[in-house]
């Protein structure tokens, strides 16, 4: 792996008696998103501080592309830090300044750009946020989710190589906390910038994170990818994972990806080697457009209820599914063989064509403008397996043999 962007050694960080952060040791890799979960006052926004220079270590040493930010001269500090964005908790706007005033504060207060060029700059992320119509509004006026993209909008006002954002879903309801986050997530790929989350819900940190970093009892005691978190053994997880399960459920209908894993094994176990089973592979193609159109409400929407779809026909029947990433979702079919999941498959279809498709499309509903469309796509595949083959090489064959098996499209209107 390439050298680390951030990395903390030893960090220690004491308030008076109480000691937040004792030894800190966690590595952050440019253009990736990072997601530190915890528990609540669990010094997780200490340490974001600690990122962005607001607090400095009592111990230990911080370091940026490798070098110790102590011993930098006060222009390097500033060259290092200055490309920073925070986006603040209670997105922090300005109630007396209009969305284009918040989002110009930054280049007005530490630069000297002329006006014109401020301009430019303020109009090209007010596009690029889909704020256009809201720019000469105040914060008050507008929805809880386009006040976060106002603030966001301002974090990226400076072209940030880092954006750090604490607790950037904290008491919204949970498909908007999966609406925020995928919208902070298709930002980040849009622009490029390191995003670095602080969360201790854990909404959707499955499927928008390349790392994972647990702060627990003061330290870090995991750092790694989202597959090798599902296998670490902790005490921590009782009580920082819980909430992630009940979550997923409850945003999808379906089980998290850990409980799938421990039914996929507790189905077979006692098996004989060569029984078989069937993976079913769903994926929604376009849930960026109805994101982008609709809003990202609409598309966690579109989730929750292909979710719905998926577990009323399949669990009846003894199928257990996860949502794998943004738009796939997996249902295993324990003991059965190729022709009884192709009669399974062809029952699902029938329903999902009469019916199904018109519960996707009431979700991911809106008014559009005229001349406008959005398209979903909904692909299924199926493969069998056994217990001599890992699971994940039945479902990337499964992948593999997927085809088009209905379209949701939300007409223009008036």
């Amino acid at each position: 792996m390439d050298n680390p962007l951030i990395e903390f050694r030893d960090v220690t960080k004491r308030f008076g008696s109480l000691t937040v952060l004792e030894k800190v040791n966690l590595k952050i890799y440019e253009g990736e998103v990072t997601t530190i979960i915890g528990l609540s006052g669990g010094g997780k926004s200490v340490l974001l501080k600690h990122i962005i220079g607001l607090l400095q270590p009592d111990e230990g040493t911080i370091l940026f592309r490798g070098q110790s930010l102590d011993r930098m001269s006060k222009r390097e500090r500033y060259d290092a830090l200055g490309r920073m964005s925070y986006m603040f908790q209670d997105n922090a706007l300005f109630d007396s300044m209009t969305v284009y005033d918040n989002v110009a504060l930054p280049l007005r207060e530490t630069t000297k750009l002329k006006k014109a060029e401020i301009d430019r700059r303020v109009m090209a992320r007010i596009e690029q946020t889909e704020l256009s119509e809201a720019m000469f509004k105040y914060p008050s006026e507008l929805s809880g989710g386009m006040q976060k993209r106002a603030a966001l909008a301002r974090a990226l006002v400076i072209d940030p190589q880092i954006v750090l954002f604490d607790e950037p879903t904290s008491g919204q309801d949970p498909v908007r906390k999966n609406a925020i986050l995928s919208m902070i997530a298709q930002y980040q790929r849009k622009f490029g910038f390191t995003a670095i989350l602080v969360s201790h819900e854990i909404p959707d940190v499955y499927f928008i994170s390349n790392r994972i970093l647990a702060l627990y009892n003061r330290t870090i005691v995991f750092q790694g990818t989202v597959e090798e978190l599902e296998d670490f053994n902790h005490p921590f997880k009782d009580e920082v994972l819980r909430s992630l399960e009940g979550l997923q459920q409850e945003l999808t209908g379906l089980r998290s990806k850990r409980q799938f894993k421990i039914q996929y094994h507790a189905s077979l176990k006692g098996s004989a080697l060569g029984e078989s089973f069937t993976i079913v592979i769903f994926t929604l193609e376009g849930l960026d457009a109805v994101a982008t159109n609709l809003g990202y409400d609409a598309a966690q929407k579109a989730i929750y209820s292909a979710g719905r779809v998926i577990d009323k026909h399949f669990g009846p029947i003894g199928g257990f599914s996860t949502r794998i990433n943004s738009q796939e979702f997996v249902t295993m079919l324990p003991y059965s063989d190729r022709a009884e999941a192709d009669a399974i498959m062809m029952d699902f279809i029938q329903d999902f064509q009469k019916e199904g498709i018109r519960d996707l499309q009431a979700e991911a509903g809106g008014k559009l403008g005229l001349g406008e469309c959005v398209e979903m796509i909904v692909l299924a595949g199926q493969a069998q397996g056994n217990l001599l083959e890992q699971v994940e090489s039945v479902i990337e064959s499964a992948r593999s043999q997927q085809k088009e098996i209905g379209r949701i499209q939300c007409a223009a209107q008036e």
